[in-house]
């Protein structure tokens, strides 16, 4: 029986394959923020205290009803005024309920570095996240091959794009340990049962190469989650749902960092 993630990556090839036929490689080089110099998240999270890249989330094949009523401005605003490292924006729509437009509203919005996450199967949809304002890409290794990795790091760098690789366990991180990624994310997420375990980040803190940014990624509930994981080495804390279930995300990120910073 297909995974959620075999169905998400299957939807994905068609995906991209009609918007390659709309809008052409060379139609994404025309937009304006194709030339922008992108800000860096690996930096702001090596000088951050908290480390929180709080992320806009609609819905999720897990959990249909996040939060459907805010728009992604004032979200990410809210982000920033919290004090949040970077924001990460969901732009699959079947599954998410997001949009590259939302990517675009949240880069006229703030100055945040944002995160383009998506399920990244091929170079055109690194083209797009540059031309959408993004100033990181997602690479999940449970999807691509090694030399994917390679090959996707290479082009985002010359786009002056950050790449988060995200790891679910050794074998996919020993897999990719010389892709010469900014960070890499460890996600807390088992992807076979989806159960959600931080034991997954602290066994694979010490694997992780040096230089590299380590993200811890779900299942990030409690202030005490973010301190312990720190210890770990860990400097970068995805959070999405904690933050979007709630009326006012930016209100709760706050209280969040605030609680972070005062211990």
């Amino acid at each position: 029986m297909a995974s959620i993630l075999d169905t998400i990556v299957k939807h994905k090839i068609t995906e991209v394959n009609l918007k390659k036929e709309l809008f052409p490689a060379s139609y994404l080089e025309t937009s304006p923020l194709f030339k922008r110099d992108c800000f860096s998240l690996s930096e702001n999270l090596k000088n951050s205290a908290s480390g929180i890249i709080a992320e806009h989330k609609r819905r999720s094949p897990s959990k249909p009803n996040i939060n459907q009523k805010l728009y992604v401005n004032d979200v990410v605003i809210g982000y920033q005024k919290a004090g949040a490292c970077g924001s990460s924006v969901l732009t699959d729509n079947t599954f998410f309920g997001g949009s590259l437009e939302d990517l675009q509203l949240a880069r006229a919005s703030v100055n945040l570095p944002l995160l383009r996450k998506d399920f990244t199967i091929n170079e055109y949809q690194i083209l797009e996240a540059k031309a959408h304002g993004a100033d990181a890409i997602l690479l999940i290794a449970a999807i691509l091959t090694p030399q994917q990795v390679l090959n996707f790091t290479k082009l985002a760098h010359q786009l002056g794009l950050e790449v988060l690789l995200e790891v679910h366990n050794e074998d996919e991180l020993l897999n990719n340990i010389n892709a010469p990624v900014q960070l890499i994310g460890v996600n807390n997420r088992n992807l076979k049962t989806f159960e959600v375990s931080t034991e997954i980040s602290k066994n694979l803190a010490e694997k992780i190469p040096q230089g590299i940014v380590k993200i811890s990624e779900s299942g990030l509930k409690s202030t005490e989650d973010i301190v312990e994981l720190r210890t770990y080495g860990y400097r970068g804390f995805l959070i999405g749902e904690t933050f979007m279930k709630t009326d006012n995300p930016g209100a709760s990120a706050q209280k969040f960092i605030e609680e972070i910073d005062s211990k």
